[in-house]
């Protein structure tokens, strides 16, 4: 049982950044691959990036790649999200995931955060 809860999330304007973090409990953190994911309101929840139990594998989603970046510290239990050079179509509820397998599908992972609002404005 892993449990997770997310932090960073606030108000910034176009073109600024901010920094996600997520916690886990339990003491197999290491083992499990990791995701961010994203809900905008009246939309799906979409893939933002993941990482594998070591940090050595990433993948992102096409609107991201080059201004997000994930990683992680397996001695702190926690996973990050930088996000640089935000836009407002970023807008969403960020929810970090633990999976056992890396991958890029929700239905993937099995453990998931509360979730933190993300809010950047034009």
């Amino acid at each position: 049982q892993v449990q997770l809860v997310e932090s960073g999330g606030g108000l910034v304007q176009a073109g600024g950044s901010l920094r996600l973090s997520c916690a886990a409990s339990g003491r197999t953190f290491s083992s499990y691959a990791m995701g961010w994911f994203r809900q905008a309101p009246g939309k799906e929840r979409e893939f933002v990036a993941t990482i594998n139990w070591s940090g050595g594998i990433t993948y992102y989603s096409d609107s991201v790649k080059g201004r997000f970046t994930i990683s992680r510290d397996n001695a702190k239990n926690t996973v990050y999200l930088q996000m640089n050079s935000l836009k407002p179509e970023d807008t969403a509820v960020y929810y970090c995931a633990a999976s056992a397998q890396i991958g890029l599908a929700a239905s993937q992972f099995d453990y998931w955060g509360q979730g933190t609002q993300v809010t950047v404005s034009s």
